[in-house]
């Protein structure tokens, strides 16, 4: 695992890159899968992103990690859409799901419950409101993840 200064510079690298191209930076991780090291940088933009858009940015951090090289071992960079069920990160993630289905997983229980799936009714002054059978108050400090979730109607 990297530090956090390490992360911070990742972030910025990607953030440089995506934010010239007008396209948003949703997340980035540094995970090991079956014995191999993975950067990933997770872009959007309004409209969706595009197979262009991923080799653009790739192209540009690829440049900027040669010339930083903030990582000690070999690893694979990928870049590409969050995906339908895109990560809730900051204030303005959960604005945009307002009205729309989530989870949320909290680091503690919040009235005996870690993890809540439902609608998000409302975000504001830092707390999280959910309809998960009932409506329950969420403050975001206490949240661990949080994302988009996937409805199959299955029609």
């Amino acid at each position: 695992m990297l530090n956090e200064r390490v992360m911070k510079i990742l972030e910025k690298i990607g953030r440089d890159a995506v934010e010239k191209r007008n396209f948003e930076l949703v997340d980035v991780e540094f995970v090991k899968e079956a014995g191999h090291w993975y950067l990933r940088y997770y872009i959007d933009k309004e409209g969706g992103i595009t197979i262009d858009d991923c080799q653009s940015v790739s192209e540009d951090v690829s440049r900027q990690l040669d010339i930083v090289d903030p990582i000690p071992y070999s690893y694979i960079l990928e870049v590409s859409s969050p995906g339908i069920e895109r990560p809730l990160k900051n204030d303005r993630d959960f604005l945009k799901a307002v009205d729309s289905m989530v989870e949320i997983k909290t680091y503690e229980p919040f009235e005996n419950k870690k993890i809540f799936c439902g609608i998000l009714k409302d975000y504001s002054n830092g707390i999280v409101t959910i309809e998960d059978k009932k409506i329950y108050k969420i403050p975001k400090v206490s949240i661990a993840s949080a994302k988009m979730k996937f409805e199959w109607s299955g029609e």
